[in-house]
């Protein structure tokens, strides 16, 4: 017989790809670039993420559709509890109650981005395959539903090694060997991620997706048993994949977004003013080069228990300084912020940074 000749891209059938992704902008915008890659591959994708990219994802060439949760308030209870795990004081403050209403309703919403019409054109849409990052909770179960492939893509480690610990674990060395409390990490992280989340899940999978209810050994295992594929969007020459990640588990580099389409529209007028422009797209030709430097201090939407302090010992250094910034996250909207830092929200980075 003959070899048989490598399949041909073209061969491959086009199908609706559902792209599910919780958190802040840079979980996002590696997304936005992988889906523009299937899009001119000849699939139909939409972006599924919280309702703050919807003009990020639709002007960059794909279709959107909202999920709950507002990806600041996520970050904040992840921070302050270094991972899932709540602490006494978070529960005290009624965080983790908060936290899980916003599950509930995460988990609602991936169902819907699965089968609901578009909210702008009113296009059906039923999903045929699932890639999502770990943090968006319903992928699992919304793929057994449908009976649709899976593929789970991240910018940290998720899935088991005994190279490195799951990174939302604070460990502790000192108690077993290096490499057995590394492992033991992950399975913690799944442990105690279903422990407070199994009521909600479990509903979820009886009462809107009608799929039986899952016990322990089952969810915490559910994607290692099931061998779902990973790929972790790093570069190998930083992280190289370690030898204990089996063949489903991939280190592809990092998906850069060539050119962020937002960048050429129109940018926030005190932003303008403050940056001392014109409103031209080109602005790093329009600079008034009289004004004292201006620092960008991006702390993206991760705010902790300590953001207060935080704000304070940059506005400190600012006026040590005397340089003026713009200060991404950190700040809430209501602090008073000196005239020499501007807050900005979701400003386009290409538009920030032309290079």
């Amino acid at each position: 017989m003959p070899a048989k000749k490598s399949q041909n891209i073209t061969s491959i059938p086009h199908i609706n790809i559902l792209l599910l992704i919780v958190g802040t902008r840079g979980d996002v915008q590696p997304f936005i670039a992988l889906g523009q890659i299937l899009l001119a591959a000849g699939h139909r994708v939409r972006l599924a993420t919280h309702e703050t990219f919807r003009k990020f994802v639709r002007r960059n060439g794909l279709e959107f559709f909202p999920l709950a949760g507002d990806p600041a308030e996520l970050m904040s209870f992840m921070v302050k509890n270094s991972g899932i795990i709540p602490s006494i004081s978070s529960i005290a403050a009624g965080d983790l109650t908060k936290s899980r209403d916003i599950i509930t309703d995460i988990l609602a919403s991936t169902w819907r981005a699965c089968t609901v019409e578009d909210d702008e054109t009113g296009q059906s849409f039923t999903a045929e395959a699932i890639i999502a990052n770990p943090p968006s909770y319903g992928h699992i179960h919304c793929a057994q539903k449908l009976q649709i492939p899976l593929h789970i893509m991240f910018t940290m480690p998720w899935s088991p090694t005994t190279a490195f610990p799951h990174p939302l674990v604070n460990v502790d060395y000192s108690k077993a060997s290096i490499e057995k409390v590394n492992m033991l990490s992950y399975s913690a992280i799944e442990m105690f991620t279903w422990s407070s989340m199994r009521d909600i899940v479990n509903e979820f999978r009886n009462q809107i997706l009608g799929l039986p209810a899952l016990h322990s050994r089952q969810a915490t295992y559910i994607m290692i048993d099931e061998r779902v594929p990973y790929t972790y969007c790093w570069s190998p020459s930083l992280v190289p994949k370690p030898n204990d990640w089996a063949s489903h588990i991939n280190v592809s580099g990092f998906f850069f977004l060539d050119h962020d389409v937002t960048a050429d529209t129109k940018q926030p007028d005190d932003l303008i003013k403050f940056l001392g422009l014109n409103n031209n797209h080109h602005h790093h030709h329009h600079r008034n080069e009289s004004s004292s430097p201006i620092i960008y201090i991006g702390f993206g939407s991760i705010t902790g228990h300590d953001s207060d302090r935080i704000l304070q010992v940059v506005l400190e250094a600012l006026k040590k300084t005397g340089y003026r910034a713009v200060l991404c996250g950190l700040a809430k909207d209501d602090d008073k912020l000196p005239k020499n830092v501007l807050k900005i929200g979701n400003v386009s980075h290409d538009w920030l940074f032309p290079h």
